[in-house]
């Protein structure tokens, strides 16, 4: 049995080598093609077949196309019909991983190895590693066929199967479980397909087990999207529906269908496979002609929320103004960039509590927070881009690029505040950590004035004020110095031996580095507000040094002063 767990671990780390390859090597492309490929169900059908048959998962398809659907790039309508595509895509890898090919397994082994060095500095290296997955997918069915084998004599192991033969629905449930354990429902059913040939498992039991494969694969990405909007989680459910519906269809005549599939192909093994292939070709021409119908019952199932209650959905970002006026569309997107950094400012402040506090529960909640600002600016990207095409005047032009550049920004905020600062925090709850007092004090000054410079940025992004822009340029070197004292003070507390300094030094240090990155992204806004001013020089670089025996070689001292004294506030 050790031998067999060991084999079936060897095909699941197969099955996942060749999908991660391939959605690194082809993912990006792949993921442009869903988004401008779903105008009808049949075309959608069509991306859903390929897009499983190169990631081998079609796990990986529904995580795609759920995100799209949650940030409406495609309709659920379509999603669903993509997903139908994407069950059936899987069952003919599923036909091409069941051929005898081993002949073929040193020559996926050598090309991988080849491809993944040559290829070493692109993304298509990742293709060789989906050839080594395959080259181990073939190895981990031959091990599981040559290792099963003299269990198909075990008269304890057939009393242990005889009872699921004749309960196909607890058979079904069981493999379900076992295969969102597994998150592969590819790697489940070619290991029912070797343990059939094997005569470990009887055919009519592998169809109820090849079922049970069918419900588990969709669960996984159920409960993957059970954090996100009702639009994301509509695409996952509404495939689980078909799955249920399609097995509890099923299952009663199962005593039928087996004849007509060994009829087709008398292999057992095949038979498994092609039951499988047949299942999902019957419930892809059962549904597509209902896909509208399943959109509506996922939909009363999983109603969206109240846009007013529901943060993670933009607010003002009005459709219907884009085909109006740019200065129209161009209020929706500053708005909603503004509630953006209200949320960020809301994120800033928790962060503090978490450093004092040691609230592991809150730094879920900033995280979350996070989750919402990098969904907001995805929408609020989109909406910059539809507005492309509209005739700006040059203050529209220039305003529609301060309102990219400050929606970049704050997401880079946000990135700071989830990845460093929040993972520092973590770290400090683990080691059971505390700031000194006087440290502490110090991150909370240096804090209170990025939370002041914020509140300053949001001032100038709205009003473009030139006098409060001058003023939040200048900050950026009042904090840097505020910063080096901080430092300065930590050493000296560092070389004097206190204990709380010591263990949190390193700590410490980076989240005075963190706070004064946001802050110099802050400062941003305040740049083209001064360039249009005109106070700001054109650069800060030294004029380039004039050689020997060229004329202008005693000025550019005297130019290199007087532009680099504007510039100590930078």
């Amino acid at each position: 049995m050790l031998q067999i767990a060991g084999a079936v671990c060897l095909l699941l780390w197969g099955v996942n080598m060749v999908s991660v390859g391939l959605n690194r090597a082809f993912g990006a492309v792949l993921r442009r093609v869903v988004s401008h490929s779903t105008s009808n169900r049949f075309k959608a059908f069509g991306v859903g077949i390929g897009v499983a048959i190169m990631l081998q998962s079609s796990t990986a398809a529904s995580m795609i196309v759920s995100s799209f659907a949650a940030r409406n790039v495609i309709t659920i309508a379509g999603a669903i019909a993509v997903m139908l595509g994407a069950d059936v895509g899987t069952t003919l890898a599923a036909q091409f991983m069941s051929l005898n090919v081993a002949w073929l397994v040193p020559v996926l082994v050598i090309a991988g190895y080849v491809v993944n060095n040559t290829m070493e500095t692109s993304q298509y290296k990742h293709i060789g590693r989906s050839l080594v997955g395959v080259a181990l997918i073939f190895i981990s069915l031959g091990m599981i066929k040559t290792v099963a084998g003299p269990l198909g004599q075990s008269g304890t192991l057939h009393e242990i199967l005889e009872p699921l033969s004749s309960q196909p629905v607890l058979a079904t449930i069981i493999s379900a479980l076992f295969t969102w354990l597994a998150h592969s429902s590819l790697g489940t059913v070619l290991m029912y397909m070797s343990l059939v040939h094997s005569g470990v498992v009887p055919v009519a039991l592998g169809f109820s087990l090849v079922l049970g494969a069918n419900i588990g694969g969709v669960l996984a990405p159920v409960v993957m999207t059970l954090r996100d909007i009702p639009a994301g989680r509509r695409v996952p459910l509404g495939n689980l529906l078909t799955r249920a519906i399609g097995v509890v269809i099923t299952i009663p005549l199962l005593g039928v269908i087996g004849p007509k599939i060994a009829e087709f192909d008398p292999d057992p093994a095949r038979q498994i496979v092609n039951f499988h292939t047949a299942f999902n070709i019957a419930l892809a021409l059962a549904f597509l002609p209902f896909i509208g119908p399943m959109t509506r019952l996922s939909e009363i199932i999983l109603p969206d929320r109240p846009r007013e209650n529901d943060e993670s959905l933009p607010r003002y970002l009005d459709a219907a103004a884009v085909s109006t006026a740019p200065s129209a569309a161009l209020v929706c997107v500053a708005r909603e960039t503004l509630r953006v950094s209200d949320i960020i400012q809301r994120m800033m402040r928790d962060t503090l509590e978490v450093l004092r506090t040691n609230n592991a529960h809150l730094v879920q909640t900033i995280r979350d927070q996070e989750r919402t600002v990098d969904g907001l600016y995805e929408a609020i990207k989109n909406y910059l881009v539809r507005m492309q095409a509209l005739p700006f005047d040059d203050p529209e032009r220039r305003r529609y690029k301060q309102i990219i550049s400050f929606s970049i920004n704050l997401e880079h905020i946000g990135d700071i505040i989830d990845h460093n600062l929040m993972e520092m925090a973590l770290k400090k709850i683990r080691n059971q950590d505390n700031f000194s007092r006087q440290g502490f004090a110090e991150i909370a000054d240096l804090h209170q004035r990025v939370m002041d410079n914020m509140v300053m940025a949001q001032h100038v992004f709205m009003t473009g004020d030139v006098k409060m822009a001058r003023k939040l340029f200048e900050e950026k070197a009042v904090l840097r110095n505020q910063e080096m004292q901080a430092a300065d003070s930590h050493f000296k507390r560092f070389s004097e031996g206190v204990a709380e300094t010591i263990a949190t030094s390193s700590l410490h240090l980076d989240i005075l580095r963190d706070l004064r990155r946001i802050n110099s992204y802050l400062a941003l806004i305040a740049y083209p507000i001064l360039e249009e001013a005109k106070a700001l020089q054109p650069t800060r670089l030294k004029p380039p040094k004039t050689p020997k025996g060229k004329k202008g070689g005693a000025s550019s001292k005297k130019d290199v002063d007087e532009s680099g004294s504007h510039h100590e506030n930078d």
